[in-house]
């Protein structure tokens, strides 16, 4: 779940990217379905990569780097959608923090709308779950940077089948915003 602080954060963040022009009001229909293609061309390059695995080729770095990339591209097609477009600069960290911003309360709004007829305590639920998405994607722009250097290959294999399925989902609730 996001933090207080990781939220502040955020909020304080993208107001210097405003003033700086890293992020801007902006809408560019064919830009964001560029996005949307990406996301779909990334986990079926993530899934196929993943399905040639053998004792001699363990693709999990990309698979995790190619995951990771298919929730930069539909987060950068919702942002579009929201009239946001996220310059050349520190693009991924941008990204992360206008999502936040932008579309926190909205995913929350969307998903609640999905489980209406949910128990008593959906409203957690689903204020955990769009908290959760929105933390994987900071968690996996992290550990992409990580990955590479301190794992064995058997932990690597399951940081990069987490980092699939965790991309299918955020893909999946995503694409529900636009």
């Amino acid at each position: 779940m996001l933090d207080d602080q990781r939220i502040k954060e955020a909020e304080s963040n993208v107001r210097h990217y405003v003033q700086d022009g890293l992020l801007k009001k902006q809408t560019n229909e064919t830009a964001r379905a560029m996005y949307i293609e990406n996301a779909d061309l990334s986990l079926q390059t993530a899934q196929k990569l993943l399905a040639l695995e053998s004792k001699d080729y363990q693709p999990y770095l990309w698979v995790m780097v190619i995951a990771y990339y298919s929730m930069y591209y539909i987060a950068n097609a919702v942002l579009l959608k929201l009239g946001y477009k996220i310059g050349d600069k520190i693009s991924h960290k941008v990204t992360a923090d206008a999502l936040i911003v932008f579309v926190r309360n909205k995913l929350k709004k969307k998903l609640l709308e999905d489980y209406e007829n949910a128990q008593e305590d959906a409203l957690e639920l689903m204020s955990q779950k769009a908290d959760t998405l929105l933390k994987s994607l900071d968690y996996e722009r992290e550990k992409r940077s990580k990955f590479q250097y301190q794992m064995d290959e058997q932990a690597k294999r399951g940081k990069a089948i987490t980092s699939l399925e965790r991309a299918k989902e955020f893909v999946f609730e995503m694409k529900k915003l636009l």
